[in-house]
């Protein structure tokens, strides 16, 4: 393949996932430098990538069109004629996008095997722990492309900068010695550590260095965020924390992340967002473990879990509830670890 072919990546969805393919498209504009790089995902998500300069276009598919909207896609596509389709989903839809004559194709390894055998068997086959973006590059080491360790990006439009900086001017954040993000969301129960924790650090880091605390999440977290929010402003007797969930859009809350000294979060795609915007990061693990390659894409980033349960990990996206009923994996957290790795990472500038 030349320079100038013409590739599609396809990701559908989530947040994290797609955060996490920005690498591949970095490298691929590498391996292609004056060829065309299209990417295909969900329409909710893809702001993520509609900005990136390493792609020329961004497929948008609505699911709520079904497979009538699919179809139309999948016409779309065959019409292009592209050399390359790179499949990181390995979804139904993505097996049927792929599925046109012509394009060399390329498919993700989602260690499915493995990942079973963790999760059911708890008997662990992964020979070593590749984190999921460097799965994704995998896809085409056939093309000679291998990891550049440079991490994680988001490519954000001035004006959403600008604008992210007028409603953070309105917080008033240079009147507080820190920034403490916040992210205590997750889509599932198992992924989430107690709320009560989370206020708990909130409070202890807001007083002790006159910090501001910012909650991020998107609008179906905002209920849950806003008794977080009331309880460090009632711990620290005074309104250090602000409720940003359902506020801002993905970019926007990428761009005011960018103004935490440190952001504590589950395991969740906003913990992707505030690697790509290089922030201090203590990240909370609960079912999941890092054998599935979602641990934060950063070297500085530290991950708190509990060890030596016997039935952890007991599910690889995390599920509604604890299957044994005692949450020890979330439970047996305590505050004042997450306070102390925020204090080593609010003690030293990132290199």
């Amino acid at each position: 393949m030349d320079a100038s072919s013409k590739t599609l990546v396809i990701r559908f969805s989530s947040i994290g996932d797609i955060v996490l393919s920005t690498p591949l498209l970095r490298l691929l504009r590498a391996r292609f430098p004056s060829g065309q790089i299209d990417y295909v995902t969900r329409t909710e998500y893809a702001e993520l990538v509609r900005s990136n300069q390493n792609l020329n276009r961004t497929y948008e598919f609505d699911a709520s069109e079904g497979f009538e909207g699919l179809r139309r896609l999948k016409k779309k596509i065959r019409d292009e004629r592209y050399d390359l389709i790179v499949d990181i989903h390995d979804s139904l839809r993505s097996k049927y996008l792929r599925s046109i004559r012509g394009p060399q194709r390329v498919v993700l390894n989602k260690r499915i095997f493995e990942r079973a055998v963790l999760v059911n068997a708890k008997k662990n086959l992964y020979k070593e722990i590749i984190p999921v973006a460097e799965r994704y590059v995998e896809t085409v080491k056939g093309l000679g492309i291998v990891p550049d360790g440079r991490g994680l990006e988001l490519h954000i439009p001035d004006e959403v900068l600008f604008g992210v900086s007028g409603k953070m001017a309105t917080l008033r954040l240079n009147n507080y010695e820190k920034v403490i993000g916040l992210c205590p969301g997750a889509r599932h129960f198992t992924k989430r550590w107690p709320a009560d924790r989370f206020s708990q650090v909130g409070a202890v880091l807001a007083n002790e260095y006159d910090a501001k605390v910012l909650l991020f999440g998107g609008p179906e977290e905002t209920a849950h965020a806003a008794l977080i929010c009331r309880d460090i402003n009632e711990k620290s007797g005074a309104e250090r924390a602000t409720n940003l969930c359902g506020a801002l859009s993905l970019l926007e809350t990428a761009s005011a992340l960018e103004y935490c000294d440190v952001v504590v979060t589950n395991d969740t795609g906003l913990m992707h967002i505030a690697v790509a915007m290089q922030r201090n990061i203590v990240a909370v693990f609960g079912s999941t473990v890092r054998e599935f390659g979602f641990f934060p894409y950063d070297p500085e980033a530290v991950v708190v879990e509990t060890q030596g349960l016997s039935c952890r990990p007991c599910s690889h996206i995390g599920l509604s509830e604890c299957p044994e009923k005692h949450f020890r994996c979330m439970t047996e957290i305590g505050t004042e670890v997450v306070c102390d790795h925020a204090r080593a990472l609010l003690s030293k500038k990132r290199p």
